[in-house]
């Protein structure tokens, strides 16, 4: 690919001869990010986010007051990268070509701005079980989805603080996974209010996922019995999930992940357009600041399937 774009490269839209002539005329992959993130503004180089544990049982009254202890929680940073890219025309292309592409160079970038944003934001799925971070710095130091989860607080983390498995999909791990999430607990060791209610898949194991939810009766039994996983989860085909792998999946609790799950924009896309004194080439650019990240993980639960 040539840059600039000149009448040498593109000699074919200068015929009137042509038939007929298209512009990216295949339909992206559609956006999905804003169905997983909550999507925040920010005005700062970075942002931090800290939280404060809950506090114990009450303890019985002997006479004299018990002071209960608090333990801070882990400090998460999310820092935005600069994305930017560029796009120049020869002038005399764009005089005498004889159709109309390459008139609207702000929409291309536009759609390629959205395409990267989009491959950011399947990361966080992609690479849940990583702790290799793209951008953010996490105080815990751990994957997304980890069997080991720590906390400040001192208690007992051997329960309640796995939310990675190795199942492959089917109605039994699909269960186990539910309990599972079902006994989180907080940073004390409490035991708090999990709802899981969404299933991520990639499009691979959609007709999979359909199947074990999709369907009143037991898939796997002939004898009419109650499939207790109908309807209890929605099946979202992440598309962008296959191409990292087609058997990892997750479950989630929607509502929590809209709480944990951060999109920032930190500069919403700008366009520019400049037109060379010397060469009358005509240059058009995008620039945009965004991160993504997550500030806990009790709010779903993995399974990477070898």
């Amino acid at each position: 690919m040539g840059n600039p774009l000149t009448s040498e490269q593109f000699i074919r839209l200068l015929d009137k001869r042509l038939r007929d002539v298209s512009e990216n005329k295949i339909k992206e992959i559609p956006t999905q990010r804003e169905q997983f993130y909550k999507v925040v503004p920010s005005d700062s180089a970075w942002d931090e986010f800290f939280s404060v544990g809950a506090l114990p049982d009450i303890p019985a009254f002997n006479g004299k007051l018990t002071y209960l202890s608090q333990s801070p929680g882990y400090l998460t940073r999310i820092e935005p990268k600069e994305y930017a890219g560029a796009v120049a025309s020869e002038r005399k292309l764009l005089d005498d070509k004889k159709y109309s592409v390459l008139d609207n160079r702000a929409a291309a970038l536009s759609e390629s701005l959205v395409r990267t944003q989009e491959k950011s934001g399947v990361e966080t799925f992609a690479y849940a079980f990583s702790s290799a971070f793209t951008y953010m710095y996490s105080e815990e130091g751990l994957s997304l989805c980890n069997d080991s989860h720590t906390t400040k607080s001192g208690v007992s983390t051997s329960t309640g603080f796995d939310n990675a498995g190795t199942s492959a999909l089917d109605k039994t791990s699909l269960a186990a996974a539910r309990l599972a999430m079902r006994r989180f607990k907080g940073d004390i060791g409490q035991r708090i209010n999990i709802d899981p209610d969404m299933l991520i898949v990639p499009d691979n194991l959609y007709d999979a996922a359909m199947e074990i939810v999709g369907s009143d009766k037991d898939p796997e039994s002939a004898n009419n019995t109650m499939n207790p996983q109908y309807k209890r989860f929605k099946v979202v085909s992440y598309m962008r999930l296959d191409d990292y792998d087609t058997n990892n999946w997750f479950l989630v609790d929607s509502r929590l992940m809209k709480e944990s799950l951060l999109w920032i924009d930190r500069i919403k896309a700008e366009f520019n357009t400049n037109v060379d004194f010397d060469t009358f080439q005509v240059s058009n650019s995008i620039y945009a600041r965004w991160a993504c990240g997550f500030i806990d993980w009790r709010w779903v639960w993995g399974s990477s399937v070898s």
